[in-house]
């Protein structure tokens, strides 16, 4: 059985969970920084990124999260996770984890009153994927190596760079499970070649 780790400081917990489950795969809430030895891949959920940062901070999670990136694990950011794992942040000087090779803009789509849903056509995915956004972020620039899988009016909302997923809206508050389904293939895949 996979276990898919949700970093359990704050955001869209249970949600995650959930998402796992229906996936097929075991979720862990992940709120010790030892709990990263028992799973196979990581999902920083949504929540505000300063905050989170402040948690990650106060519990000790910084270097053992980036070392956890380094030893090829796939991590799946959501709206403040994809901040979270980007390398670059419009009118910041340093990234937090700085994985994954895209800028992002925060709050791109507005504010919390400007929240909406799209439809999204996702590359490996499929048509007409309900998308949440709440106080978005969006990612303005991708690396030669990173694959785009979505845009949402000609602005990239989902990317792969390696291991690492990112997203600027919520897959977790819907009932489509299909984003959630193609993360745990990407850890799946990830332990076949850890093993080969």
């Amino acid at each position: 059985m996979l276990n898919i780790g949700v970093l359990g400081l704050q955001g869209a917990v249970r949600e995650h969970v959930r998402s796992i489950e229906a996936s097929g795969a075991k979720a862990i809430v992940i709120k010790r920084v030892e709990q990263l030895e028992e799973i196979q891949g990581l999902i920083i959920p949504g929540g505000e990124s300063t905050t989170m940062r402040r948690l990650i901070d106060r519990y000790g999670f910084m270097e053992p999260l980036r070392q956890f990136a380094a030893d090829g694990k796939p991590i799946f950011g959501t709206c403040a996770g994809l901040i979270l794992l980007a390398k670059h942040i419009v009118g910041y000087d340093e990234p937090h984890l700085g994985v994954m090779d895209v800028k992002v803009e925060r709050n791109s789509f507005g504010r919390q009153k400007e929240s909406f849903e799209a439809d999204l056509s996702i590359a490996h995915v499929g048509e007409g994927f309900n998308a949440v956004f709440i106080r978005a972020p969006h990612i303005v620039e991708a690396g030669e190596d990173v694959e785009i899988l979505a845009k949402h009016n000609d602005r990239i909302v989902l990317a792969r760079h390696g291991q690492f997923l990112g997203c600027s809206f919520h897959p977790e508050l819907t009932d489509d499970h299909r984003l959630t389904s193609f993360f745990v293939e990407m850890v799946k895949e990830s332990m076949e070649k850890t093993i080969a």
